[in-house]
């Protein structure tokens, strides 16, 4: 080795500790440490750890939403609409479609409370809507058509002209906002058909199809609202074929929607079309089976149009039909009530119009049920059915009327059989509340005139009454 007289170094120099460094590195492994803990405790969460369950968006609900309308389930696809807006309450276009179809589902409630109840959802969702956004047309369009279906649901005039004002004036500012705007056109011409405006509701419902028409594109699903109002109209004017053309092509577009079968069905039950109006009530009764949905209206529809027919016997059974699926529900008792008075089965309608009109406990209406024989009660032949509830009694109104006096006048026509002495004075009790409440009426006050005459000669021996008795619907021949 050549040595050339350097000094050589054998180690490294040592540079002079720096505290302030060593201060930074005992924070970083007290920090680590601190955060290593915290996530081992569940406090803290890794950057790239999945969530437990997948995040769902408001679009997703909305979609989900009109798939269930689409389909007929209605139900879900107010749930599926609740959740959306849950997620963006600032958005007034799904306020505003909650609204819609909230109200579209008071037409398969048959309780006039609780119709009432789910009108009264609509209103504050889509008035949500408009304090949201007021300058959203479809808001003030869907906003028309709520306060348009809350008035012709009340009793109470203020009420209906504090609605039907609102109604207006939602229609005239959705056309400010968007003059084109076929669905505003539409649901306008609904509230001025309800004001008997019959010229002008059919002129703006013609201007609303004709706008929709041109556009071929078009796909949304209120299209089928301008048709239902189209069908709406006319049926209101008596043009009842024209009306079912204009139900049909709404059906087209959202096939599985039962309220649009049922007025078409009802229109042919205007013709006297009985057999075809069955087949629409019929095939809303098929839609409702395979969406496993439970609902007492198809049912109502097909008893009232054998009622209307004479065939008490099978509109009896298809009005058990509804009262199984809903039996505390105090509406479907007096429609059974009436038909079973119709067929001057006095005995039957008695206690089924008394659980209308006054009420009846659980124990009460099982005890009806089993003694038409809608349920089986015997356990020497299976396992006795409960299906009793608690009705309570409808308040005297315009839409219980009928039950009411009919009640009456079965306990008056059957005063003076065995085990009815007392049938007058408790008719006597109705036919107070009915002058108290419609005795300004002439065919209300005539009924109540003749049932007293009735009573009056209750020695007399009474009408007598069906011999006819009606099997439980699980005996009975299919309806078609």
């Amino acid at each position: 080795m050549r040595l050339t007289g350097e000094r050589l170094w054998f180690g490294r120099g040592r540079r002079q500790s720096n505290p302030w460094r060593i201060l930074a590195l005992l924070l970083m492994i007290g920090a680590g440490v601190l955060l290593t803990r915290l996530v081992e405790a569940g406090k803290v969460r890794p950057l790239v750890f999945a969530t437990p369950l997948p995040t769902r968006s408001a679009f997703s609900y909305t979609e989900q939403g009109r798939a269930y309308f689409s389909a007929g389930d209605i139900e879900a696809a107010i749930d599926a609409y609740e959740s959306a807006v849950a997620l963006e309450p600032a958005n007034s276009r799904l306020w505003a479609e909650l609204a819609r179809i909230q109200t579209y589902s008071s037409e398969l409630l048959t309780n006039t409370e609780r119709r009432r109840a789910r009108l009264a959802e609509a209103r504050q969702s889509v008035d949500r809507a408009i304090e949201v956004n007021g300058e959203d047309a479809f808001a003030q369009a869907v906003r028309t058509l709520v306060y348009d279906w809350s008035a012709s649901a009340e009793d109470d005039a203020r009420l209906n002209n504090e609605y039907l004002s609102t109604a207006v004036a939602s229609a005239i500012r959705a056309s400010q906002l968007d003059p084109d705007n076929s669905l505003a056109l539409a649901y306008y011409s609904e509230v001025l058909s309800d004001q008997q405006k019959w010229v002008q509701a059919r002129d703006l419902i013609e201007r609303a199809v004709t706008s929709l028409e041109s556009e071929p594109n078009a796909q949304d699903d209120t299209r089928m609202d301008i048709y239902r109002v189209y069908g709406s109209v006319l049926e209101s004017l008596g043009y009842y074929r024209l009306a079912i053309e204009a139900y049909e092509k709404a059906s087209r577009i959202t096939p599985n929607l039962t309220f649009l079968y049922l007025s078409i069905g009802v229109n042919y039950r205007q013709l006297r079309q009985m057999d075809t109006a069955l087949d629409y009530f019929n095939r809303a009764v098929q839609i409702n089976e395979q969406l496993g949905i439970a609902d007492p209206v198809p049912y109502l529809a097909i008893g009232k149009t054998y009622a209307q027919d004479g065939e008490f016997f099978i509109a009896a059974l298809n009005l058990a039909q509804a009262l199984l699926i809903n039996p505390s529900e105090a509406d479907i008792y007096g429609r059974l009530g009436i038909v079973f008075y119709r067929a001057r089965n006095y005995e039957s309608a008695i206690p089924v119009l008394q659980c209308a009109v006054e009420g009846c406990s659980a124990e009460e209406s099982q005890a009806l049920l089993c003694e038409l024989g809608y349920i089986r009660c015997d356990p020497d032949a299976g396992p006795v059915e409960i299906a009793g509830r608690d009705v309570r009694g409808l308040i005297l109104s315009s839409d219980s009327l009928e039950y009411y006096y009919t009640y009456g006048s079965a306990l008056a026509f059957q005063s003076g059989a065995p085990g009815y002495e007392t049938a007058c004075e408790t008719a006597e009790e109705v036919f107070q509340q009915l002058l108290a409440g419609y005795g300004s009426d002439p065919i209300v006050t005539g009924i109540v005139a003749e049932n007293r005459n009735i009573c009056a000669r209750a020695g007399a021996p009474p009408s007598p009454p069906s011999t006819e008795t009606l099997p439980a619907p699980s005996q009975a021949t299919p309806t078609p």
